[in-house]
């Protein structure tokens, strides 16, 4: 034992009190410093927890029938370019829709050959395509009240919207009649702001990303077509050319990734619909065009309402 050492302490050399202090205190440290890690990762864990989980959702979509504006930056620019677009006048034919009118007559490179398509069906008629791509028809509705088909004074308006509206999921009997509401009310604009006009509303296309919607579009089409009276307003529906019975598309109507949009073969049939009326209404196309030329994307442009291709100055069959 070594001198120092109080006898029966039961210290070895070296060890005394403090250092057993030091050591149970070092323990509690070390105790309470996990225990706020793990307060903490909970915490956090919580916290994103509740962030994934318990998200609100977005607000529900206004009805159908209140015009809305698409609040995206290219939209916006979009709409000042259609603008721009309807100023410079010379339209007998106005197209309004959402994507599917839009990519007929629209400039952008990649749909150059639905472009040749609209040209060599409607040149000499003097018509002009309004379309916007992933338009509801709340936000067409906002475009016509808010400047696109003021001064125009059109012949013929021709409109096809709503599938954005229908979406991808079957709705209920509120939907269709939000829906029907919605194109009851573009319908009365353009009769308002082109009193002079006919319109012709074309009954919705079937999509077959889901085959149950498609029942939902023919309850809507079956009510756009108690719209018309056979004179100011008609109604056309070519879907038994583009689907059979029970919705199925027909081989290489539709864009086959998509299946919404049409291909050149599904934007034939709807000329081949529309041409015996735009023939009957303004006799047969001119040789010579005064529409605007077509616009594009504006965020693929070289500045705003700068159009992408120069405007037609002769017959198709001429060039």
């Amino acid at each position: 034992m070594e001198r120092g050492t109080p006898r029966g302490s039961g210290l070895q050399p070296h060890e005394d009190s403090r250092g057993q202090a030091r050591g149970t205190r070092g323990g509690l440290d070390r105790h309470v410093k996990m225990k706020h890690s793990i307060a903490a990762l909970a915490s956090l864990a919580a916290a994103l927890f509740s962030g994934v989980c318990f998200a609100q959702p977005p607000p529900p979509a206004g009805p159908a029938d209140h015009p809305s504006p698409r609040t995206d930056a290219n939209s916006q620019r979009a709409h000042a370019q259609l603008l721009e677009k309807a100023r410079k006048g010379g339209i007998d034919i106005y197209f309004e829709g959402d994507s599917i009118t839009r990519r007929w007559g629209a400039g952008d490179p990649q749909f150059q050959e639905m472009l040749a398509n609209w040209n060599s069906n409607f040149f000499g008629w003097n018509a002009a395509d309004f379309g916007w791509g992933a338009d509801k028809i709340e936000n067409i509705l906002w475009r016509l009240e808010n400047g696109e088909l003021d001064g125009v004074n059109p012949k013929i308006i021709v409109v096809l919207a709503g599938i954005n509206n229908v979406g991808a999921r079957p709705g209920d009997d509120a939907k269709v009649a939000d829906i029907t509401k919605g194109l009851r009310a573009i319908l009365d604009v353009c009769r308002e702001k082109a009193p002079g006009a006919t319109v012709i509303m074309t009954g919705i296309f079937p999509r077959n990303d889901n085959l149950a919607v498609v029942p939902e579009i023919n309850r809507i089409n079956a009510n756009i077509a108690q719209f018309a009276d056979g004179k100011k307003v008609r109604y056309l529906n070519v879907n038994d050319k583009l689907a059979g019975q029970d919705g199925k598309l027909f081989p290489g109507m539709m864009n086959a990734a998509d299946k919404l949009h049409p291909t050149v073969a599904g934007y034939q049939v709807w000329a081949d619909g529309l041409k015996p009326i735009l023939t009957e209404l303004l006799g047969p196309p001119a040789k010579t065009d005064h529409a605007p030329p077509p616009t594009g994307d504006p965020s693929a442009s070289p500045g705003l309402g700068a159009p992408t291709q120069p405007p037609a100055t002769t017959s198709p069959g001429e060039r």
